[in-house]
């Protein structure tokens, strides 16, 4: 069994697909609108099998999100090496991202960081 894709509700479509083939160097594929229910997507590819699904429709929920709370804590992708951690993270700040971790060794052996995007979610850049 293999991961397929993760999907996540947005609010801002254009924005977070810039945000994740800027950052993250996915390829979009072209948006599906449907007009019946009022669901648009796009599907955000990785070099690898897994994708990323950012989806928006009409009345959507809006909720604080925190990030000591019970569900989803984060996604983690994989930089490349610690250099590459380093340089994704020291570009988002530049560009005036939160980062909720420096980038650094973990207690249980992990080099990365973490993130906020646009909307909130966590993001861990790991080597």
């Amino acid at each position: 069994m293999e991961l397929n894709h993760i999907a996540l509700y947005v609010n801002d479509l254009g924005k977070m697909k810039l945000f994740y083939e800027k950052y993250f160097n996915t390829k979009a594929n072209k948006m599906y609108n449907n007009p019946k229910t009022g669901l648009k997507t796009y599907f955000l590819e990785f070099n690898s099998s897994c994708r990323i699904e950012i989806t928006n429709k009409e009345k959507l929920s809006n909720v604080t999100k925190e990030i000591n709370s019970v569900g989803y804590i984060n996604i983690a992708f994989s930089a490349g090496g610690k250099n590459k951690v380093d340089e994704l993270t020291e570009l988002l700040e530049n560009d005036w991202y939160r980062i909720t971790s420096k980038p650094g060794t973990t207690e249980d052996g992990y080099y990365e960081s973490c993130i906020i995007d646009p909307e909130g979610n966590q993001i861990e850049i790991v080597e």
